[in-house]
């Protein structure tokens, strides 16, 4: 198991502007700031002392304010299909978790954007500790750090090409952090990732949704709406007695009519509670005259001892449900499930390890 025993940042979290801000107003020129982007995110040094070819003086003032890497890799579970699961350690002793999966367009990674989450969806795993705390930019980004020099490790050339942040933790109730996360992560200096290959996923934070509208990011958006009216939707999500579908859907278009980006609506499948045909009718009539920019993934349920009361669809249930919205010209897709051979549910490993553990372990 790596250890990690500093108190500094991770220098991770600073933008490329922010850095050469930081380095201009200590007296060093702005090709400085290009030197060290490229030392962190092209040869990707974990070692301040690697950047061999950054005035000393520099890499000093570096290092007596941050360090480089700061998650610690607590365990990592590796299933049949490529899919990994990392665990990573915080410096404050917290877990997160950080899953890559495998692809035919590519390699993707899930962030944690939170040290648990209070959105208190009664289906999900990842609210079963309450939130802690926001992750900073600089952990978020640190998730893909770790994951690509994982892959740089195993030699095959391969790199990390998509990125959901979708995993514990609600992004847009962490948004500045969140912003400064894909800003990094897309710099094109650096590790150039496509804006059109990240998506971000909320649960519904309405007022989120028109900020993040007027970011100008350009990437992808998913909501999780998980129900098509607000009796099931409040039900399983506690999130919709204050933001019910009305106001959500009025955000949706505000995004809409500010972006023209198509968005994904998440539709988590729950046997005999939001499965049957009558509710994917309700969905069609829900989505309306938005369907050219909208497209609704089903998510057949990933089963949690701790939610015993929820259970997968059959998978005819299922293929009814999509036939029925295909019917009613909805775009709609089934997720492609990964690592169903691990601890496959979101926040499901990090739950575990905590219990096992039993240990001096801050928790969210």
């Amino acid at each position: 198991m790596d250890k990690v025993n500093t108190n500094k940042v991770t220098i991770y979290g600073l933008t490329f502007e922010q850095l050469t801000a930081w380095l201009e107003e200590r007296g060093h020129r702005k090709f400085r700031a290009s030197q060290v982007w490229d030392y962190l995110y092209v040869k990707r040094v974990t070692d301040f002392a690697e950047m061999t070819e950054v005035n000393p003086e520099c890499v000093q003032l570096l290092a007596d304010h941050f360090v480089i890497q700061t998650l610690a890799e607590h365990v990592k579970q590796e299933s049949k299909d490529g899919t990994i699961k990392f665990l990573f350690r915080l410096q404050d002793g917290n877990l997160i978790e950080t899953v890559l999966m495998r692809h035919k367009f590519g390699l993707s990674v899930c962030v944690t954007t939170q040290v648990g989450c209070n959105i208190g969806c009664s289906f999900c795993a990842s609210g079963l500790l309450k939130k802690s705390r926001d992750l900073s930019g600089g952990e978020v980004v640190e998730q893909i750090m770790k994951v690509q020099l994982h892959l740089d490790a195993a030699g095959q050339g391969e790199r990390v090409s998509h990125i959901v942040v979708m995993g514990i933790g609600e992004p847009f109730d962490n948004f500045t952090n969140m912003v400064n996360f894909i800003q990094i992560v897309k710099d094109q200096k650096g590790l150039a990732i496509a804006a059109r290959h990240i998506t971000v996923s909320t649960s519904g934070l309405a007022d989120k949704i028109k900020e993040f509208a007027d970011t100008d990011l350009r990437v992808n958006l998913a909501i999780s709406l998980h129900a098509p009216n607000n009796e099931i939707r409040t039900r399983i999500m506690k999130i919709n007695r204050a933001i019910p579908i009305e106001k959500l859907m009025e955000a949706i278009d505000y995004y809409l009519e500010r972006t023209n980006r198509r968005i994904t609506l998440e539709y988590i499948m729950l046997k005999d509670i939001n499965d049957q045909r009558e509710h994917a009718l309700e969905l069609a009539e829900l989505i309306g005259d938005r369907r050219s920019l909208a497209n609704v993934n089903l998510i057949p349920y990933n089963p949690v001892d701790e939610h015993s009361q929820y259970q997968r669809p059959e998978r005819e249930t299922i293929r009814a449900f999509y036939d029925t919205l295909k019917k009613q010209n909805v775009s709609v897709s089934v997720r492609l499930e990964h690592g169903t051979d691990i601890d496959a549910a979101c926040g499901q490993l990090r739950s575990k390890q905590i219990k096992k553990d039993q240990g001096p372990v801050t928790v969210g």
